[in-house]
């Protein structure tokens, strides 16, 4: 019976040092491959804020931390919305211009007021020069969503 429990200790441990590990390796990744500028997502812009039809700059006093990607919001409500719910509120593709993911698997910067909500997740793009991807990413949405999602499961892997 003690020879069980010791097992059952040690196969408890080994697990929690695996978990930990591979959450670890998992921050590792998305820090590398995620759009982060000065540590901050979507140039401090609050992920939340694009649900409600109108970016905001985030605060400094309403940060949180998500795997290794800190985010600002406006406010502590919109910090708590995206605390209970991470996966609608993260942007899609690590932040980078969605259109660029899709056409070619580059990660590109993006202006950050330049977004679109499509089946409740947020996209970016880049616009600038004259050059709106939004409205080439609206002219074959369907094709470069699905070559943009391939592209970032690449990245991330």
């Amino acid at each position: 019976m003690m020879k069980s429990k010791f097992v059952v200790i040690k196969l408890t441990i080994l697990f929690s040092l695996l978990t930990t590990f591979a959450y670890s390796q998992k921050e590792e990744i998305r820090k590398k491959n995620f759009n982060v500028a000065g540590g901050i997502a979507i140039a401090g812009y609050d992920p939340v804020s694009y649900f409600d039809h109108k970016p905001l700059k985030g605060k400094s006093d309403y940060s949180y931390k998500h795997e290794g990607i800190t985010y600002l919001f406006a406010n502590e409500n919109n910090l708590k919305r995206f605390k209970t719910s991470v996966d609608k509120y993260e942007p899609e593709y690590g932040g980078w211009c969605a259109y660029a993911m899709g056409e070619s698997g580059e990660k590109v910067k993006i202006d950050p007021e330049t977004y679109k909500i499509y089946n409740g997740k947020l996209y970016l793009f880049y616009n600038f020069w004259l050059n709106n991807t939004l409205k080439d990413w609206n002219k074959d949405e369907a094709k470069l969503k699905q070559n943009a999602d391939l592209n970032w499961k690449k990245i991330l892997h």
